[in-house]
């Protein structure tokens, strides 16, 4: 089946989410609407950065065009997947938006939707597997535990459950702390870690990603269980167990 992703971030996104997909929902194919990659502007060091780094309103924007675009060229897809952080928003109000933005295009009755969000960033994944992720990469398995007793005790996120972790600023419209802030503080805690690599959103994040296990990730996520079951729902001998049973989605 072909699944039009419209992901909210950057580089990230960009270099981490779609591989992810297609590694572990290959029956689908992954056609990545957003974000885009960022290219050379017309003139020298001006960058084009047209649906890159956009999230929540600024995503909500941009998918309607970039839907309307892809059904007039008459490209054609089974799924519509919109992908964002949640940032601690609503998120009844954030799904609601995103669905709207995608019924205002003609032409989109017939095909199939979701929303699925990442709570409260897509780090939330790599925290949820910890084992096979910052434990086993080989710039932070030296200091793993240290990092781990950091984060659950000085900034109490809960490992069984991180999708819960941050609270909103309404000022911010998102999260008063951000997850992966405190992923990149917890790799310098000593100073032997000046001399150690850094913590990068855009570089450690895609690795980790294609380094954790779904099965893990969604004993302790259920934003991110309801995503998979959704797309595990129309080949269901990829499941990994009987009791996988697909939940709240419209």
């Amino acid at each position: 089946m072909v699944v039009w992703l419209f992901a909210g971030g950057g580089e990230a996104e960009v270099r981490g989410l779609t591989p992810f997909f297609e590694k572990h929902f290959p029956e689908h194919k992954f056609e990545r609407k957003s974000p885009v990659r960022r290219k050379p502007g017309p003139r020298p060091g001006i960058v084009a950065q047209c649906g890159y780094g956009l999230t929540g309103k600024g995503l909500v924007r941009d998918i309607p065009r970039r839907l309307r675009d892809s059904l007039e060229y008459g490209e054609k897809c089974d799924i519509i997947l919109v992908f964002d952080d949640l940032d601690c928003r609503d998120f009844s109000q954030q799904k609601g938006e995103y669905l709207n933005a995608i019924n205002s295009v003609e032409g989109v009755d017939d095909i199939k939707k979701y929303v699925g969000f990442a709570a409260p960033e897509i780090e939330a994944w790599i925290i949820a597997d910890w084992n096979n992720s910052l434990a086993k990469h080989p710039d932070f398995r030296a200091r793993h535990n240290a990092m781990h007793h950091w984060l659950s005790v000085e900034k109490r996120i809960p490992f069984s459950d991180p999708e819960s972790f941050g609270n909103y600023d309404p000022e911010r419209d998102t999260c008063d702390e951000k997850m992966s802030e405190a992923i990149i503080e917890s790799a310098t805690l000593t100073p032997e870690d000046r001399f150690r690599p850094r913590y990068s959103k855009a570089k450690h994040t895609p690795e980790l990603l294609l380094d954790i296990k779904p099965t893990e990730v969604l004993k302790r996520c259920p934003l991110f269980r309801d995503l998979y079951h959704f797309l595990k729902q129309f080949f269901p001998q990829f499941w990994p167990n009987s009791d996988s049973i697909p939940c709240g989605r419209e």
